[in-house]
């Protein structure tokens, strides 16, 4: 089962769990000092916020898998949308190891598609975003950056 990935940007993270446990009429499934992350399955979507500095909004939206098939399927789908991929590969990111690449749409939104294997300790890189909007700015000509 693929389940949307949404990652917002917020102020204020106590109040925003607040807000979207209310909204979501559940907790957290993950809580750590500057994130928070809902695995809801109804709407199916993984909703996550952090408050680290960044402008408050939407940081990016995503397609989270469940396995090496439905990954697969997905990067296929990156590959035909006509935009350069990064496949950033196994990486650590929102306390998470995962496999993921990168694409923007074409007003420079930026979506990953991942697939998570285990919790993090700590928060990890923004390495690859940095290299995409380069990309999708034409400062880089970035077919694929594979780390696997």
């Amino acid at each position: 089962m693929k389940r949307l990935h949404i990652h917002v940007k917020v102020t204020d993270l106590k109040q925003a769990m607040d807000f979207y446990s209310s909204l979501f009429a559940m907790e957290p499934t993950m809580i750590k000092d500057d994130y928070a992350k809902w695995m809801v399955d109804d709407p199916s979507v993984n909703f996550a916020i952090s408050a680290n500095g960044d402008q408050p909004g939407i940081d990016h939206l995503g397609i989270q898998v469940e396995d090496n098939a439905e990954l697969s399927e997905v990067y296929a789908r990156l590959n035909q949308a006509g935009r350069p991929v990064l496949e950033e590969g196994k990486t650590t990111c929102c306390y998470a190891e995962q496999e993921k690449s990168w694409i923007t749409d074409p007003d420079e939104l930026p979506w990953e598609t991942f697939q998570t294997f285990a919790d993090s300790t700590v928060y990890g890189s923004n390495e690859a975003r940095a290299a995409l909007k380069k990309s999708a700015k034409g400062d880089a000509n970035i077919k694929s950056v594979c780390c696997s």
